[in-house]
């Protein structure tokens, strides 16, 4: 749903000249460094695009699912990185409190989050849960009017920046499963927790992840989420189902931008008298690469319409999930294939792309994971 399209033509422009002017220039030095510039960053929150999906009433800009699909797309057109800088406050790390907050929780931290002061991250994932996200062991035990949470998670996207966890723990230790799982704001500078050295990654340098440890970390209860036991999981749910359109939109911005410069380079580069994108078989591979990347923008677009209208998008956004990141991951390997040996080699940038990608078929749902939601809500709706 797009409430004023002159408005959000206007911001997607915005975020358009930003990409090219400002990103696109520094996408080396950030690959070279693993470091995004802080005046970048600083950028990024006088834009306000740290709070993109916050409320209006807590200082940010309330994006529908449509609109925040399409200023996704137009930031795609970088190295992923600078998409990871706000995507955890904007996304995963921010929606838990934006849906379910108590009203005294939205306003403390969701003003801090607009404004881009606070980054928040989302703490799922554990040394032994991933994909099974109900099998997590971090533990959130009640103590009069705090909870000490002992565990440790993995793979914390923007943890090293972190201001607030979102941060998913069992409360019931003798339920099993998803119904034990809770929810809680962690304020980053808790005493007791502690960070792992930054991960090396085969890809998204500039965009740093590592392990979070809780030690005997007194959270306040009045940051359970909700002020309800039992619900962190259901909350995950809800979060990353809005999560996996907005990976898939920017799995758009990113496949479109490799296929302009593959386009751009099979125009220029001559081999036999000709333009090697005057040869039939080079054709074939932009044709199916354009065509793929028609054909997930046109589902995005679908399933974060249908979510505006208040429908239950699970099976599409797992959709748009699985076909974008897949896709995604073609159009890298055809870029590079278009590119020759140019396209293995770092100055052209090809294969770094080719690197970066690859991670968005792996996380917030691997494609198998994808798989097995579409099938089983599917069977769901035979019963």
């Amino acid at each position: 749903m797009i409430r004023d399209e002159e408005t959000i033509q206007a911001l997607v422009a915005t975020v358009e000249r930003f990409v090219a002017e400002r990103l696109r220039p520094l996408e080396q030095q950030v690959a070279d460094t693993d470091q995004i510039p802080p005046d970048v960053v600083q950028d990024m929150r006088a834009m306000g695009l740290f709070g993109l999906t916050i409320p209006e009433q807590h200082g940010g800009l309330a994006l529908t699912m449509e609109e925040e699909v399409r200023v996704m797309v137009a930031l795609g057109h970088t190295s992923p990185a600078f998409r990871s800088v706000i995507g955890t406050t904007v996304g995963i790390g921010s929606q838990g409190i934006v849906f379910d907050g108590t009203p005294a929780q939205q306003a403390q931290w969701l003003p801090k989050l607009a404004t881009g002061e606070v980054i928040a991250s989302f703490a799922l994932t554990e040394p032994g849960s991933g994909s099974d996200a109900a099998s997590l062991r971090t533990m959130a035990i009640r103590d009069g009017d705090v909870y000490i949470v002992n565990g440790s998670k993995r793979y914390i996207t923007n943890a090293p920046q972190a201001g607030l966890f979102t941060l998913m723990a069992r409360t019931d230790p003798a339920m099993p499963g998803a119904g034990g799982v809770s929810a809680f704001i962690v304020d980053a500078k808790s005493p007791g927790i502690s960070l792992g050295r930054p991960d090396k990654k085969m890809g998204q340098r500039g965009a740093h992840t590592c392990d979070v440890i809780f030690d005997n970390v007194r959270v306040p209860a009045a940051n359970l989420i909700g002020g309800k036991e039992g619900q962190g999981f259901k909350m995950a749910m809800r979060v990353l189902d809005k999560g996996r359109i907005h990976i898939a939109a920017v799995c758009v911005g990113a496949a479109k931008r490799m296929l302009a410069d593959a386009l751009a380079y099979a125009a220029e580069r001559e081999q036999f008298g000709q333009a090697i994108g005057e040869f039939q078989l080079v054709q074939a591979m932009l044709a199916d690469s354009q065509t793929e990347i028609y054909a997930a923008e046109c589902m995005v677009l679908d399933a974060a319409r249908r979510r505006d209208n208040g429908q239950s998008v699970a099976t599409e956004a797992a959709c748009c999930k699985l076909f974008a990141s897949e896709m995604c991951g073609r159009v890298a390997d055809r870029a590079v294939q278009i590119f020759g040996g140019a396209g293995y080699m770092a100055e052209y940038g090809i294969e770094r792309f080719y690197r970066d990608v690859r991670l968005f078929r792996l996380y917030e749902g691997t494609s198998q994971i994808m798989q097995l939601v579409i099938g089983r809500n599917m069977l769901k709706s035979q019963r």
